[in-house]
């Protein structure tokens, strides 16, 4: 058999490159650091995708804040 091993594939590619990191010692400064720059990689992204969609529906402050979505209801 081949030191590479295949995993069957309920794994996302990501799931596979960090089974690979985590298949080597790591000291737990490394992988605070490590766990940091991943959830900054995804916000980043996440942060990205708002911005193109507030860019492409032309939205605006005022816009947003102007517009409740809270169903009325009469006062007692």
């Amino acid at each position: 058999m081949s030191s590479a091993q295949t995993i069957p594939q309920p794994l996302s590619n990501l799931q596979l490159e960090l089974l690979k990191l985590y298949a080597r010692k790591v000291s737990e400064q490394d992988l605070v650091q490590i766990k940091l720059l991943l959830g900054q990689y995804f916000a980043d992204k996440a942060s990205d995708l708002a911005d193109k969609v507030w860019e492409e529906k032309k939205l605006t402050e005022g816009k947003i804040l102007g517009k409740h979505r809270r169903t009325p209801y009469p006062r007692k």
